[in-house]
């Protein structure tokens, strides 16, 4: 019998760009190459699993991957879905189909960075030609630099060099449907279980990826209090590119300066993240790395699970854990609790964090963490130490978070604080004090 000849295809890689609109690598994969056939490959590095197969955040990408498929198979092509490490699954590829091209978005993390290198070495030995385009952000690498080609550390000094480069030509959608005609015809590819590839669902509420209605109008003064409906929820959004950065830069510039700063912190970490790998495992500011934390297990479980004494603290970690979000303003007083009240290592803290949020990035999720410890990328000194009580009284006023959260607040099964604030506090400083003071 004949053996039956290979397809001649060129892949696109999906991996944090999940939209079939404005996809900057998609774009020139279609222009460039007719037979594209769309790849996403379930890396169990990029979605670890705990003692139980759980990822918070599988299940949102499996839905969203669905949706592709949807419309794929409606225009005659699919959608190929695969688990497993991305270098295996190209070679298997490799004996189903004759690739001439693959094209992806570049990724930042040290992981993916690695992977990336492998994946093109491999490729590149199968006489396979591997393009990587900038979609995730708008500025990378080197775009963003002092006059000496070194890289800002200073957020301030960053983010007046980004609003001086940014303009109306960098937020223009990649066009895609033009050229729409240039996916691989075939008939509708199987799609493997979550359960078949290893992963047990974690069911959280999604939501939406579009901006409500006037919240961009309100984000300055609502922002900040997390019993409003005033913050973008986009989180997971951006992570996994559902919807366009340059989409959402585009709304920011034009109704919110505050939303469009909050953007620049996305691309700011992701640029320190990318010229500084070692902030994955220390801080930033070494002189931190020799605080003696007290990591006390018990103090860290109360934590965990929202029995500190402290409501504020308390009702976001019952957040967290319920929806897999917590509000930002929240993020950042549990943040600081947890290193400076109770001097737990800020890296149990981001673990937890990792483990829990369906937004999860690792350039944010470090960044903010190190903020909160004083070991980032922050002018503020180590000195700064949020009281919860406070914050509290100032973004909660009415308690209306604190009692959606803990319906036994104010009773006798509402635990007592497990630190007193000023004791914690003083502790605090002196340790980062005696860090500081050795490594001068």
């Amino acid at each position: 019998m004949r053996k039956k000849e290979k397809s001649v295809v060129s892949i696109f890689w999906f991996r944090r760009d999940l939209r079939l609109e404005d996809n900057v690598g998609l774009m020139h994969a279609l222009k460039t190459r007719e037979n594209v056939l769309p790849l996403f490959v379930f890396d169990p590095e990029v979605f670890q699993r705990d003692e139980n197969n759980r990822n918070v955040q599988v299940g949102f990408v499996y839905d969203t991957l669905l949706g592709i498929k949807e419309k794929l198979e409606i225009i005659g092509s699919g959608l190929y879905v695969a688990a497993g490490k991305p270098l295996d699954v190209f070679k298997a590829l490799m004996d189903s189909y004759h690739i001439f091209c693959v094209y992806a978005n570049r990724e930042y993390e040290p992981y993916t960075l690695r992977r990336d290198d492998e994946v093109a070495a491999y490729l590149t030995s199968q006489r396979v030609e591997f393009h990587t385009y900038k979609d995730h952000v708008l500025f990378e690498q080197n775009e963003i630099v002092k006059d000496n080609g070194e890289p800002y550390t200073v957020f301030t000094a960053y983010k007046q060099r980004f609003q001086r480069k940014l303009n109306q030509s960098m937020v223009v959608a990649a066009v895609i449907s033009t050229y729409a005609y240039n996916f691989l015809r075939t008939l509708p590819l199987a799609m493997p279980s979550l359960e078949s590839m290893g992963y047990s669902r974690v069911e959280v509420p999604v939501p939406p990826r579009k901006l409500p209605a006037g919240l961009l109008k309100g984000y300055e003064t609502d922002r900040d209090f997390p019993a409003r409906n005033g913050t973008s929820h986009l989180g997971v959004h951006l992570r996994f590119g559902t919807v366009s950065i340059r989409k959402v830069t585009a709304l920011a510039m034009q109704h919110s300066d505050t939303f469009l700063n909050e953007l620049i912190w996305r691309n700011f970490y992701s640029v320190i993240l990318w010229f500084f790998p070692r902030v994955v495992h220390a801080s930033f500011k070494p002189a931190y790395d020799e605080i003696v934390w007290d990591n006390n297990k018990e103090h860290f479980k109360a934590w965990c699970e929202g029995r500190t004494g402290y409501p504020l603290v308390d009702a976001g970690m019952r957040e967290l854990n319920a929806t897999g979000y917590m509000h930002n303003r929240v993020r950042m007083v549990t943040a600081s609790f947890l290193c400076k009240h109770l001097l737990v290592d800020w890296r149990w803290g981001e673990a937890y964090f990792a483990r829990k949020l369906l937004d999860y990035d690792l350039a944010s999720n470090n960044g903010g963490w190190q903020w909160a410890a004083g070991s980032g990328n922050d002018s503020a000194p180590y000195f700064r130490v949020f009281n919860p009580e406070l914050q509290a009284k100032k973004f909660d006023p009415d308690g209306e978070y604190i009692v959606k959260w803990i319906p036994e607040y104010g009773t006798m099964s509402y635990p007592k604080p497990i630190v007193v604030h000023a004791e914690a506090c003083e502790r605090a400083l002196a340790r980062y004090a005696e860090a500081v003071k050795a490594k001068a």
